[in-house]
């Protein structure tokens, strides 16, 4: 049985997501929370275990973390959005894309996969006062292509975004 996630689209739309078992949000207790740290690494792809370890050294704050660590289960050539990430942590996408915003591994740790919930690049994005954070709306678009991602002449990404996380 396939668990759906309910967004609104436009006015008086609403889609809904499915999202396997398999791929369930699992918020750890502290007796299964090894588990849950095992079944979370198990969904990042290999060659993502060096971000995860750059990340869990670093000193920022314990949602940027959880933020990041959700972008490192994004498949490469896949995006997914503020909305099903704010989602996932129980959060608002606004505070999603903050942290993206404040992403200092990007492009590695690929906030450049996040896109609004009606599939244009969003906006946290730019050129902000801090070295190494934000990138621009065309490095975005160039990235998201160079993964294979399509974008319409619109500006919008073509596709089901990505809503499997653990």
């Amino acid at each position: 049985m396939a668990v759906g996630l309910k967004r609104k689209r436009g006015v008086d739309e609403v889609v809904d997501t499915a999202i396997p078992p398999s791929h369930k949000s699992s918020r750890p207790t502290s007796k299964s929370s090894a588990r849950a740290a095992s079944e979370e690494s198990a969904c990042v792809p290999e060659d993502m275990e060096p971000q995860l370890k750059r990340i869990a050294e670093s000193n920022r704050t314990a949602f940027e973390k959880k933020v990041w660590n959700l972008l490192c289960q994004i498949p490469r050539g896949s995006v997914s959005t503020y909305a099903l990430l704010s989602a996932h942590l129980g959060s608002s996408p606004r505070a999603v894309g903050n942290a993206l915003r404040r992403n200092p591994f990007a492009p590695e740790v690929p906030c450049h996969r996040v896109v609004a919930t009606g599939g244009t690049l969003g906006g946290f994005k730019g050129k902000w006062p801090r070295d190494g954070e934000g990138i621009t709306i065309d490095e975005k678009r160039r990235l998201l292509r160079g993964e294979g991602v399509k974008i319409d002449d619109k500006g919008r990404v073509l596709g089901t975004p990505w809503a499997a996380f653990v």
